[in-house]
């Protein structure tokens, strides 16, 4: 029953998150929609990365909706690692729809919490996939159409969660303990990095580590006026970059 009907929910939930976000760009609950939000209200936030670096949402989906066809097939539904990773996805994708209404509500807040919601189901199904304590390497198939495709979608909500908690900070009016709105910013791109830095020497894994020097060579354009956030940015990417490279002579 759970190999039949599994498989449907979990391409019917990855296509109603696509919708849902198409539609809230369009008829946004709270008047506004995420990105206008966040060149206005939450305008003040240097961590968010320039509005080009959200077009990544569509190479996302097109390796979720890829997914959710390759999950579809006899051999992969009948797999226990495919079965546990698309039950998390259900509940990464509902977590997702959530978080589309209170963040256009601007209930900030709420909107942290529910993407923990997103970003811990993701880590979850992403260690299942990837298997750690697994030595045969996977098929070119499974690397393509559920590895990737989950690397991609974690790494992005990575970066969203903690650009999520900066915006409710933010919004609250947090004074920082005294350290300013830049100084806080490059703590926040360290964050990131260190994030990615680790994934990239436990896991090699390329897409996702990608994903990260997107969003820090994004911050670095938005900031290219400002030299303490687009360098440190920079030099982020270049060693995260270098980590990827000099991990493959490792191994």
């Amino acid at each position: 029953m759970v190999a039949t009907r599994l498989p449907l929910l979990t391409l019917v939930a990855i296509l109603a998150t696509l919708l849902v976000n198409t539609l809230s760009n369009f008829f946004p609950p709270g008047g506004q929609n995420v990105g206008e939000i966040s060149n206005t209200v939450l305008s003040g936030v240097l961590i968010t990365p320039a509005n080009y670096a959200f077009a990544i949402w569509g190479l996302i989906y097109i390796g979720l909706i890829a997914y959710g066809i390759y999950q579809l097939r006899p051999h992969p539904r009948q797999d226990p690692a495919i079965q546990r990773a698309s039950q998390l996805l259900i509940v990464a994708c509902l977590a997702q729809v959530v978080w589309i209404f209170l963040f256009t509500l601007q209930w900030f807040w709420a909107s942290v919490g529910v993407m923990l919601l997103i970003l811990l189901p993701l880590v979850g199904a992403y260690w299942t996939l990837h298997r750690p304590h697994q030595r045969t390497r996977p098929s070119r198939q499974r690397q393509w159409y559920a590895q990737i495709p989950f690397s991609l979608y974690l790494g992005w909500i990575s970066v969203a969660t903690v650009v999520n908690v900066a915006a409710a900070l933010y919004a609250a009016g947090w004074n920082g303990f005294g350290l300013s709105d830049m100084g806080w910013t490059v703590v926040m791109v360290g964050i990131a990095a260190a994030i990615a830095a680790v994934v990239a020497w436990q896991q090699q894994d390329t897409a996702f580590v990608l994903v990260f020097i997107w969003a820090l060579s994004a911050i670095a354009v938005r900031h290219a006026t400002q030299p303490m956030i687009w360098i440190t940015a920079i030099a982020a990417s270049v060693g995260l970059i270098t980590l990827l490279i000099g991990r493959r002579f490792v191994t």
